[in-house]
């Protein structure tokens, strides 16, 4: 159930008049600048401050509440967001290519829904395409931070705004008619004598430069129509009856399935191959190469290509943790956890101390990619979230000029940040180049889990100190292993900023690049006095990215269970403490919210909780009330949840509400049941079946989801806001339904299966025949 308002009656500022460039039979409208897009949103102290609340004291704005990541990419978007194009040719279709990925976001259906309100065309004839790799666009070609919509709202409406602007000029041209009696609607130019003409039949007469256009203005948001509205994904009907095309759906000419045989551990790297003649003699083999990263099967098909792997007999180097488990890394997280301050002379403290192991992106497509290295050229097809550098990477690679690799971007089943890297590209394309071959390289769902880029492992400590029973200061200490950030801001050059020399695991200005990401992301919401968070990364090698939410749903999600020791400890009730805490009014309206739809307080059977959450992130707001049923404490399942969010200006209410549903199944799963087991430094888990995300029969049937109406704020994030305040609301459900209140995540975390030696690959479920 969702609820959600219209939008606002408001009025947008008069962007200035675009310029256009000629193309034969058709034409192209270029953004050339918008104002709100050119400068970061004027931001003051007083701005940020919030509002005082009773039995708190004020806490300063943190770097987060100034400036966060996702505005930091759109100014990074910027300078080149001039080179964006917007297309109508003469079948009348709207097509853009949008420098992001679809990775099941929703972004080409909201961004469709912009264009198709600007330009009155029905949605069903605008065609958003993900763009492949533009290296002139710089900064503006990586998905991250939850800022396609924030980066992407007033280019495209004005883009929009201008194509239909030059079709009601050019009908009046050709029509001797003043602008003024033409009208547009179903991508159809009406004059009010009657005349009409489609915007296909007016393409080429729109795309002349001489045409006078006149002030381009989008509209006032208090006339859309389409904007605001629950509209179901262009591409759902394709995904449900498979008929979307993935990149293992690709049908590249003679490009031959490809399987790896990878290292026992974490990194480890290829040393030799005992009986390559073996292999290559096996049904189906056809061609067999080494790459850092292990032996690579090119076989006719892949099952063939998965028994030849798991026959190679191999050495590898033993890589960086060869010998370490879960608890040997928690434990070097714990003792290089940083020190609280000396408290204050007579104050209580309340500490606490939460653990997260490492966790695997587990999104449904598993690591893949074509690629046909040619020796004038490679082209390499891959769900890239930042494709210019992978372009770019794989040409220093291949030893080739970069304007002769083309890195086409598919739309992709999940990334969830782990497709900022493109190991698996880079590895398809120096297959390709050395069995002179196209190959579709696969890795196989054990690899995905065990090789494939983690969550990485942290500790997250808390210290409160309570002064006349105010909280005077609140200290976060987050000690975890090294994020990797050598992709940098999508391109070569922040890239390469952020890699040591070969051979080195991670960079210290890598680890600079994680604090910054670190401090314009977690932001405690709460007037706790002096608010002193500090990071500590260790380069231990491990093979990391960043995770829906980057450090927030293990960082806030734990605040927000401290939160609740912390009002234990003072005697008030978690909603009523944080109510009076909470720096926003906005974050009080969706706690509210929550509290009134989902009935805070009232009696639960026995064994039955519920529990409190809310976050700030990417300037938007949620709060989380869940009701756990704990009778069977091996197996806790979350059997209510109401959600409230508000991200200011909502484009698509419905791709909104499928945002919050994906950030309530991560956090049931990361907080009750999924992590990954280390144990001689490679994880235990190797398929769903091991690795415990959550399943259908784990999501509530009873579900709630209110979306806030717009108030004329900015627009926030969506994508990542949804993980953190249900995090922290199991984990509290969980204690007052209890009486135990946990420290180490997930909470059930039991190895309950026979894990595939390492190196091998199970056999498939279905055989053949």
């Amino acid at each position: 159930m969702t609820r959600h308002d219209g939008p606002p009656a408001t009025t947008p500022e008069r962007p200035r008049l675009l310029e256009v460039d000629m193309g034969r039979r058709r034409f192209l409208t270029y953004l050339l600048g918008v104002p709100a897009l050119a400068v970061a949103t004027h931001i003051t102290y007083d701005s940020l401050a919030g509002e005082p609340a009773a039995a708190a004291l004020p806490s300063p704005p943190s770097v987060e509440e100034m400036f966060d990541i996702g505005e930091a990419l759109v100014v990074a978007s910027a300078p080149t967001m001039p080179l964006v194009t917007l297309e109508i040719g003469e079948d009348g279709v709207a097509r853009m290519e949008l420098p992001r990925i679809e990775m099941g976001q929703g972004i080409t259906t909201s961004v469709a829904m912009l264009i198709a309100e600007e330009l009155d065309l029905p949605l069903e004839r605008v065609v958003v395409t993900c763009a492949d790799a533009r290296p002139e666009l710089l900064l503006n070609q990586m998905t991250a931070g939850s800022s396609t919509l924030r980066a992407f709202y007033d280019p495209v409406r004005v883009l929009a705004a201008t194509a239909r602007a030059r079709m009601l000029a050019a009908a009046a041209a050709q029509w001797g008619l003043p602008v003024s009696v033409l009208t547009t609607s179903g991508g159809t130019v009406t004059a009010d004598d009657g005349r009409s003409a489609g915007f296909g039949a007016l393409s080429a007469a729109a795309a002349d430069p001489g045409l006078d256009v006149g002030e381009v203005v989008p509209k006032p948001e208090a006339d859309h129509r389409l904007i605001g509205t629950p509209v179901p994904r262009v591409d759902g009907r394709d995904i449900v009856t498979g008929a979307k095309k993935f990149t293992m759906d690709l049908d590249v000419p003679g490009a031959l399935p490809t399987m790896v045989r990878r290292a026992p551990t974490w990194n480890g790297e290829f040393v030799s191959l005992a009986n390559r003649a073996d292999i290559e003699a096996m049904p189906g083999v056809v061609a067999v190469t080494t790459i850092s990263s292990g032996v690579a099967v090119a076989a006719e098909t892949f099952e063939q290509a998965r028994a030849a792997v798991c026959e190679v007999d191999a050495s590898f180097t033993p890589g960086p943790v060869p010998h370490e488990d879960n608890e040997s890394i928690m434990e070097k997280l714990r003792a290089t956890s940083l020190p609280f301050l000396a408290p204050p002379i007579g104050a209580v403290t309340v500490e606490s101390t939460y653990e997260w192991p490492a966790a695997a992106h587990a999104f449904l497509e598993t690591e893949c990619a074509v690629a046909d290295v040619r020796p004038d050229g490679a082209e390499i097809w891959s769900g890239f979230q930042a494709p210019i550098v992978a372009q770019q990477k794989i040409a220093v690679e291949l030893g080739l000029p970069q304007e002769s690799v083309t890195a086409h971007v598919v739309p992709c089943g999940g990334g969830f940040g782990r497709r900022v890297f493109f190991d698996t590209a880079l590895e398809a394309a120096l297959i390709s180049q050395q069995v002179g071959h196209p190959i579709k390289l696969m890795w196989h769902r054990a690899d995905d889990m065990r090789h494939g880029r983690c969550r990485p492992a942290s500790v997250q400590r808390f210290r409160a100190t309570i002064v006349a029973g105010e909280v005077a200061t609140l200290e976060q200490r987050v000690t975890g292993v090294s994020t990797d950030f050598r992709h940098g801001l999508g391109e070569i050059f922040s890239a390469t900023a952020t890699s040591l020399p070969e051979g080195a695991q991670q960079a210290l200005v890598n680890d600079a690049f994680g604090q910054a990401v670190f401090l314009t992301f977690v932001s405690s919401p709460y007037h706790f006095g002096v608010y002193d968070k500090k990071l500590l990364e260790l380069p231990l090698g491990i093979p990391t990215s960043s995770y829906r939410s980057v450090p927030n749903q293990p960082a806030r999600g734990s605040e927000e269970m401290f939160v609740d020791e912390v009002a234990e400890r003072l005697g008030v009730d978690p909603v009523e403490f944080r109510h009076s805490t909470l720096r926003s009014e906005r974050t009080r309206a969706v706690l509210d919210a929550v509290v009134e739809a989902g009935d805070w307080g009232r009696r639960m059977p026995e064994g039955c909780a519920q529990g409190i959450g809310v976050h700030v992130e990417s300037r938007s707001h949620t709060a989380a009330l869940i009701e756990l049923d704990c009778r069977d404490p091996r197996n806790p399942q979350v059997t209510r949840a109401v959600m409230a969010v508000d991200v200011g200006r909502v484009i698509n209410p419905l791709g909104l509400e499928a945002q919050m549903q994906g950030g309530l199944a991560e956090a049931i799963s990361l907080t009750l049941k999924a992590g990954l087991h280390v144990v001689d430094g490679l994880p235990l888990e190797g398929s769903y079946s091991q690795y415990h995300f959550a399943r259908q029969k784990d999501f509530p049937d009873d579900l709630e989801i209110i979306i806030m109406p717009p108030a004329g704020d900015p627009m926030g994030g969506a994508g990542e806001v949804g993980m953190a305040a249900p995090t922290g609301a199991i984990a509290n459900a969980y204690t007052r339904a209890t009486g135990i209140r946990p420290h180490t995540f997930p909470i059930n975390h039991p190895v309950d299966f026979d894990p595939v030696p390492p190196g091998l690959l199970p056999p498939p479920a279905f055989p053949e025949g």
